[in-house]
């Protein structure tokens, strides 16, 4: 049986981010899900990466039985992949980090290192981080989009995550690498920019 694909969102973004790729996928025939975790952080009420993985887990219902399944997961949704592995009743076949935070073998990890932390704490308002696109300079931002359209779609959705979405510790089981990994990096050009801001929080 083929394996279908799960399309991870960062928790910064939204679904949409992912829809092209789905589209493509669906035309070619593979079976692709999309889960959105966007009332994931409705709440204030760490830690949130049980709800993120119980999300996954439900999305996968109209699957078919027993059908193995892909994680590819964008940005900082790459730090959840471990604990998805282990709480999705299906076999996971492969993990695809895109452009990704990458989490360690085992052990756990903190959702935002100590410097990136104090970082976000300065655009708190009233426990909540502002949306994402609306941290960087304008002319950045609009180079990140194919066009004012889809800029606009992907925006609209994003949610302003609780500051306590990155003071939480995301458990890394052990064995979740049990199983080919790869990772997809988005250029030269998106790799400098992201570089650039390697001291605040990216996506």
């Amino acid at each position: 049986m083929m394996p279908g694909f799960v399309l991870v969102h960062s928790l910064l973004l939204g679904p949409r981010t992912w829809t092209p790729v789905a589209a493509r996928l669906e035309a070619l025939g593979a079976e692709t899900v999309v889960p959105s975790l966007i009332d994931v952080v409705d709440g204030d009420d760490p830690p949130f990466w049980p709800r993120v993985s119980a999300t996954i887990n439900e999305s996968l219902s109209h699957l078919p039985r027993g059908q193995p399944i892909v994680l590819v997961a964008h940005s900082n949704a790459g730090l959840l992949v471990p604990v998805v592995v282990q709480a999705v009743r299906r076999p996971v076949v492969g993990c695809l980090f895109v452009d990704a935070r990458l989490p360690p073998r085992a052990g756990s990890t903190p959702a935002a290192s100590p410097e990136r932390l104090a970082y976000l704490r300065t655009k708190v308002t009233r426990g909540r981080l502002p949306q994402w696109t609306t941290w960087w300079n304008e002319k950045d931002v609009a180079t990140l989009f194919p066009d004012p359209q889809t800029r606009w779609a992907v925006s609209a959705e994003q949610p302003r995550l609780p500051i306590s979405y990155y003071e939480q510790q995301i458990p890394v089981p052990a064995g979740w690498d049990h199983r080919p990994c790869g990772y997809l990096l988005f250029g030269r050009r998106t790799a400098a920019w992201r570089r650039s801001r390697a001291s605040a929080a990216g996506t």
